[in-house]
């Protein structure tokens, strides 16, 4: 086999037999299927074991989280390339060939991001690889944006790891998901590692899911996910930005947290992010920071660089989005 595809669960039964199906669907065969189950409650296990005998299934003891699940999930993996997939998802037939070829492209690809639509808008796009700014705000390229829009393949900055495929060498050379995550912004991290080691993550169109999105946490805006998020958004500032990188964005990135401190007071979410903002500050100094290496000096300038452009990409889309 070339590849594992990787499902973490959660209680995600009803979602479980379109994403399964479309796996069984797919015309490439030189895959496996590994399901990790954080101990669900809702039939899930009983599901999988009566009507996906071909799917290996793995029965945690309590719930790990995403980072925690996909990390045992990659770890268990004997293939070359560990592909993720969120339960809540539907994808094409010809998806995991289209994601193994766009990996095998070059060795220094880490990551591939797929096209993620919008399960019941299918004209709107999901996700097309995720970008990070100046400002220390990760984000969704496409999300909300006609689906035409995306068909172009093209690096980013890191990919979603909610239907993604990875080198799992280098995850065995850089270290995996950081766990202290939990969920949310655990993909931006461990691309933005990969980034700083030379490594480069990109976007494939022709590999398409249907995503339900939020399909095991809940509402797009929710306690738990601003909690996480504010928290987390820290913890990826923290581990990946060198002192001189983060002294040269230092206004950005207050201004940044000025913004979502203001747009969080508005949704109902202050207590919440402020509480995943001190979390994340009192406790930052426990996670394993990137070490500082001369040579990826090139490699910090253009992860400067791309934070740049990212910053200028996000503002123009959100003025078009404010003018319709």
């Amino acid at each position: 086999m070339k590849v594992t595809v990787v499902i973490p669960n959660y209680n995600g039964k009803h979602f479980l037999k379109a994403c399964l199906d479309s796996l069984a669907a797919q015309k490439y065969r030189n895959f496996e299927t590994l399901i990790v189950d954080n101990a669900s409650s809702d039939g899930s296990i009983q599901f999988i074991e009566e009507n996906y005998k071909n799917v290996t299934l793995m029965k945690m003891d309590k719930n790990y989280g995403f980072c925690g699940g996909v990390n045992i999930g990659i770890k268990a993996a004997n293939t070359e390339y560990v592909l993720l997939l969120n339960n809540d998802t539907e994808v094409d037939e010809n998806f995991v060939e289209y994601m193994v070829k766009a990996i095998e492209k070059s060795d220094k690809i880490f990551s591939v991001s797929s096209r993620m639509v919008n399960f019941y808008k299918r004209d709107i796009m999901d996700d097309a690889g995720d970008s990070y700014n100046l400002l220390g705000w990760g984000a969704q390229r496409g999300v909300g944006q006609p689906n035409r829009r995306y068909d172009k393949a093209c690096k980013v900055f890191s990919a979603c790891g909610g239907a993604a495929i990875y080198r799992k060498s280098v995850f065995e050379e850089m270290g995996y998901f950081d766990e202290n995550h939990f969920a949310y912004l655990e993909d931006i991290d461990v691309g933005y590692r990969a980034k700083t080691r030379g490594y480069i993550n990109t976007y494939e169109p022709k590999a398409i899911v249907y995503h339900v999105g939020s399909g095991t946490t809940g509402s797009k805006y929710n306690s738990f996910k601003v909690r996480m998020a504010a928290r987390n958004n820290v913890y990826v500032i923290y581990k990946n930005m060198p002192l001189l990188q983060l002294l040269v964005n230092l206004p950005f990135l207050v201004l940044g947290y000025i913004i979502k401190i203001v747009f969080f007071a508005r949704k109902g979410f202050a207590k919440e992010y402020f509480s995943g903002l001190f979390e994340g500050i009192k406790t930052a100094h426990k996670l394993k920071k990137q070490k500082f290496r001369w040579k990826n000096i090139g490699s910090y300038i253009i992860i400067e660089f791309e934070l740049l452009i990212n910053t200028v990409i996000y503002f123009v889309d959100y003025v078009r989005r404010r003018m319709k």
